[in-house]
């Protein structure tokens, strides 16, 4: 039988899945974990591992027993032991030796695990198990609406259904403590399920909803973070952010997570940078801090009314330090560090990989009007240059013999019109040129 969740039921593959199990998109991928020991040869006399994760709706796992050693496998569905009696469904995440070491990692103890599996899940199972996700979308939405009917501060953002359709949980938002007995009696009057509601904060709100982050990836806590620490706006003091809250705050509302991922290397490069040197005291002036660079270790400085930033070397610095403490005023800042600036290599971006001109479909317009016109002329009867009329030899050579003297010859007569000459679009006379082709009108 193939994957419960997935939408050509040929199997457990990630693909087409629809959100509803273990695909890569949409956050179904959440927390996975990849059992790099599923494929290593056990010893003969091994006993597999009696204890399976089982993953669920969201970020939520749990360990469950598997006391009739059925063969699982990543992916699978199964029907489990719910702490409230009945049965839930969901998928199984890692087997074997590698939930020890996560049962280690979430200091569980084997003795604290009691809930069961019963079996693999079946057609039937399966099917009650996706009426029940069906009517999350539904239930969620109409219990808004109660919740707005009796005033309540709270902001109902998930809805959890038991896989036996019986029971349903009810995750929601508040800033503060919120009596919603009233609102669970009207919820099980029209749902007729057991209700249970769970308060979460903002970063768990935002892990089980999921989205795209600033960076452009799949927010974190969506996908592998799980322990939620405090972050501080110092963290963004001490690598250099500015404290804008629209840019430093991510989806939650509250300060990113990320901000405390190198947190640990800017404090340790901070350790060698000295403390208040604000000013620098010399002969010429007093030099102001503009700037740190704590990876490199160099430190600007400037003097009142320059706008040239001059670096120095921490050990400069601390010299300089040093010496106005003793009461020492340098003549000046010292050496100047010279940094190291990489030309700029100008890429020539024009057809590089053999693709088409962005301009082809102008050039191939202005040629399409061009042959339109050419074409009107030609049935007119009129020809687009002066060249292409034909020209009696006869007559040209008569007139030639006839011309007086000082008057153009026919070649530089030919040649002059066909400078003056420009064809015009509407077949119409210029003021200036009263025959469209360029003769001169013969006087009589």
């Amino acid at each position: 039988m193939g994957c419960g969740s997935c939408s050509t039921g040929g199997g457990c593959s990630p693909a087409g899945c629809k959100s509803n199990g273990s695909c890569l998109t949409n956050g179904c991928s959440k927390l996975d974990v990849y059992d790099w020991l599923s494929h290593m040869d056990m010893p003969t006399n091994y006993k597999p591992f009696g204890i399976v994760e089982i993953k669920f709706k969201g970020s939520r796992k749990e360990f469950y027993l598997n006391p009739d050693n059925i063969y699982l496998e990543a992916g699978e569905l199964v029907v489990v032991e719910a702490a409230t009696g009945g049965y839930d469904v969901g998928h199984v995440s890692i087997t074997g030796e590698l939930v020890r070491m996560q049962m280690v990692k979430r200091r569980v103890k084997e003795a604290d695990v009691a809930k069961k599996i019963y079996r693999k899940a079946t057609v039937a199972d399966v099917e009650k198990w996706k009426a029940a996700k069906d009517l999350e979308w539904e239930t969620m939405h109409k219990s808004r609406t109660l919740a707005l009917e009796l005033n309540l501060s709270m902001k109902l953002s998930d809805v959890d259904y038991q896989g036996d359709k019986t029971k349903a949980t009810f995750y929601y938002t508040a800033e503060g403590r919120v009596d919603f007995r009233e609102l669970i009696k009207k919820m099980a009057e029209t749902f007729r399920i057991r209700i249970e509601m769970r308060q979460i904060g903002m970063r768990q709100e935002a892990s089980r909803l999921g989205g795209i982050g600033s960076c452009g990836r799949e927010l974190c806590c969506s996908t592998w973070l799980t322990d939620f620490k405090t972050v501080s706006t110092s963290a963004a003091r001490y690598q250099n952010l500015s404290l804008n809250t629209l840019k430093l705050a991510g989806q939650c509302g509250k300060l990113k997570c990320c901000l405390n991922y190198e947190l640990d290397t800017y404090m340790d490069a901070l350790k060698y940078i000295p403390d208040n040197v604000n000013v620098l005291k010399t002969e010429k002036g007093d030099a102001r801090l503009q700037k740190t660079d704590i990876f490199k270790k160099l430190m600007w400085f400037s003097y009142p009314r320059e706008e040239s930033w001059i670096p120095l070397p921490l050990e400069r610095v601390k010299e300089i330090q040093r010496l106005n403490k003793e009461g020492i005023l340098p003549e000046n800042l010292g050496e100047v560090v010279e940094i190291e600036t990489k030309p700029v290599k100008v890429l020539d971006y024009e057809n590089v990989v053999g693709q088409d001109s962005l301009t082809r479909l102008d050039e191939r317009s202005r040629n399409k009007k061009k042959n339109k016109n050419r074409n009107k002329n030609k049935q007119n009867g009129t020809a687009d240059s002066f060249s292409q009329r034909p020209i009696n030899t006869d007559t040209q050579n008569q007139q030639a013999s006839i011309k007086p003297e000082g008057a153009p010859s026919a070649d530089g007569l030919k040649n002059n019109r066909n400078k003056r000459f420009r064809p015009n679009k509407n077949n119409k006379r210029r003021p200036d040129n009263p025959n469209r082709d360029g003769h001169q009108d013969k006087q009589e």
